[in-house]
């Protein structure tokens, strides 16, 4: 029979869900001879080049995650959509799992890394330090780096501004630790358009619709600024309204959704009908009508105002813009 494990190996193995590396073998007062006699037995199970799993079978989802930190070496974290799955950014894991460790070090992946169950994607970071979470284990990068850093690999402008949106309208952290996150990087995509976004957030836009109605709908045609996700009492309950032009009675509703099945299709009316007997005019709109026409819905929100006393005009948000010029003397004969 093998020898007991020391303590020390027993304490680091319960802390990490089993895992172990040869690197550590040392701290934990395990001799590499002792890895080695465990392995040929088949009482432990290699997971990557120098990790091992103190069990057999299956490996569960944390015990995996600690063997790709663990493989990428001391001071190693995992990151972007890793990092992301474990604070509740993404709802589901990615198939690779992501290391971000120091520039100063290398990780070559081998052969056996490659049979391993998960393969792992390794970036390098000058300020690993400062990004990596005090506290939390498996190690990871910190909720505001962890959502910067997935911004910067976002393939569109859109795509990162979403990942600032989710962040904040989860609760996971807030627009002034992301504003300072972003200050903290000295090469970033889109900082200005970053920072422009987190504006709005603060604000109180709490979804990429939310988002795409400020930017191509109301703020680029010299709409009124709305009040966003303004509380309303509807008998016991409290509700929010997208966008609340408070002075002239008028919701501007967003629906993101693909399928309008019955149930939320009775709530909405539920919601329009409990805002009627408040006197407010509501106007609901879905993705498409803010992709493909958001000319006319500026057009559609700026009469209603102009009806409820709004004494602004819209304005053309470009060249290209569908308020033309008999739009234009329909709408200031109004």
């Amino acid at each position: 029979m093998a020898a007991p494990l020391p303590d020390s190996c027993q304490e680091l193995l319960d802390r990490q869900h089993g895992v172990i590396a040869r690197w550590q073998a040392a701290q934990a007062r395990l001799d590499a001879a002792a890895i080695d006699a465990r392995l040929r037995r088949h009482r432990w199970q290699p997971v990557y080049t120098g990790v091992y799993a103190a069990f057999t079978g299956e490996l569960p989802r944390l015990a995996l995650l600690w063997a790709a930190v663990l493989r990428a070496g001391p001071g190693a974290v995992l990151s972007y959509s890793t990092a992301a799955e474990l604070d509740h950014l993404i709802d589901r894991p990615s198939d690779a799992i992501h290391v971000t460790t120091a520039r100063t070090r290398r990780v070559t992946v081998g052969p056996a890394d490659r049979m391993s169950p998960a393969s792992i994607v390794v970036h390098y970071s000058s300020r690993i330090d400062e990004a990596r979470h005090p506290s939390r284990v498996p190690p990871r990068t910190r909720i505001e780096e962890t959502t910067v850093d997935l911004s910067q690999a976002a393939r569109t402008l859109e795509d990162a501004e979403s990942w600032l949106i989710r962040a904040c309208s989860r609760r996971l952290t807030t627009p002034h630790l992301l504003a300072a996150a972003l200050a903290a990087r000295t090469r970033l995509r889109w900082r200005t358009e970053l920072t422009g976004a987190l504006a709005d957030i603060d604000e109180g836009v709490h979804s990429a619709l939310e988002s795409r109605y400020v930017r191509r709908v109301e703020r680029p045609h010299g709409l009124p600024p709305a009040v966003r996700q303004a509380p309303s009492k509807s008998g016991p309950r409290n509700r929010y309204l997208d966008n609340h032009y408070r002075e002239f009675g008028v919701v501007v509703e967003l629906d993101g959704r693909a399928a309008h099945p019955a149930e939320a299709r009775w709530r909405d009316i539920h919601r329009d009908n409990a805002s009627a007997a408040q006197g407010l005019t509501t106007l609901r709109y879905g993705w498409a009508d803010l992709t493909t026409d958001s000319c006319r819905v500026a057009r559609e929100i700026g009469q209603v105002l102009r009806q409820r006393g709004w004494a602004g005009r819209l304005r053309a948000c470009g060249p290209s813009c569908a308020l033309d010029s008999l739009i234009w003397k329909d709408f200031q004969s109004l």
